[in-house]
């Protein structure tokens, strides 16, 4: 990942569940906290994106947007924001446009097989587009505490 914290955030122009295209202009004036994930309605996703929405409200109540970012596509997003009652935007990035201009499409292994996937990572943007944190070492279970202690709180 080249991104550093101060960088200017990456623009992006994706569609969210609904086929609505959202950019990072959109967002100007708001603190963002963008969160990519492997995939939709799997473990450690459906608990990473269960307790920010368990947490929704005091995130906005700080100013706040949240938008999840995976390559499922937007049927595969409508459902699991049903399934989970999730208050948020979930971004398709099916073309990995910003998975890769953000750095997280990278190599993984699972049981010695390599392949490439969206490794789980936050990025905390604020009201002018400068990323203030980068998280890495996501905590599934308790996202939202780590938003909370991150350097742009």
């Amino acid at each position: 990942m080249n991104l550093q914290i101060g960088d200017e955030a990456p623009d992006f122009a994706i569609p969210d569940q609904d086929g609505i295209v959202h950019k990072l202009s959109d967002y100007q004036g708001r603190k963002l906290v963008i969160y990519f994930y492997p995939k939709d309605d799997t473990p450690g996703c459906t608990a990473q994106a269960c307790n920010l929405r368990d947490n929704y409200y005091d995130l906005r109540q700080k100013g706040y947007e949240v938008i999840g970012v995976s390559v499922d596509d937007e049927k595969s997003h409508q459902k699991f924001i049903k399934k989970f009652e999730l208050p948020f935007t979930l971004l398709s990035d099916t073309d990995h446009k910003m998975v890769e201009a953000y750095g997280v499409w990278q190599e993984k292994s699972m049981y010695g097989r390599k392949y490439m996937g969206t490794m789980r990572y936050t990025f905390i943007i604020d009201e002018k587009g400068i990323i203030q944190d980068i998280i890495t070492k996501v905590d599934t279970k308790d996202h939202a505490s780590q938003l909370a202690g991150s350097r742009a709180s």
